[in-house]
């Protein structure tokens, strides 16, 4: 059984895109929380050569209804032409935070 509740991950190339992106997010009310874990290594397929390059991962908490408003924030501040916005499913979670994810993504 899934919940309305989102994680939605995000890829940036440091910590002070991953920061503006994250702060924009919880500040518009558009999610609950932004997690910046820095010293992430993407190998990664990118115009036909593989790559390697430090980034940061964002970890934003929302809910179904804020994903689209999410992706649409990202995709316009996001310094890549191609940003990895990508939703997975929450099936279940600790009760009062899924209930305080709702109440703080409650859109501005």
């Amino acid at each position: 059984m899934s919940t309305d509740v989102r994680t939605i991950l995000v890829a940036a190339p440091d910590a002070a895109t991953g920061e503006l992106l994250g702060r924009a997010l919880v500040q518009e009310r558009l999610a609950a929380c932004a997690n910046i874990v820095s010293g992430v290594v993407s190998l990664y397929r990118w115009q036909g050569e593989v790559r390697r390059d430090t980034e940061v991962l964002i970890v934003v908490k929302t809910t179904r209804e804020q994903v689209e408003a999410v992706r649409a924030r990202v995709v316009e501040l996001h310094p890549y032409d191609v940003p990895e916005v990508l939703t997975l499913t929450v099936d279940d979670g600790h009760a009062p935070y899924l209930d305080w994810v709702r109440a703080e993504a409650a859109g501005s």
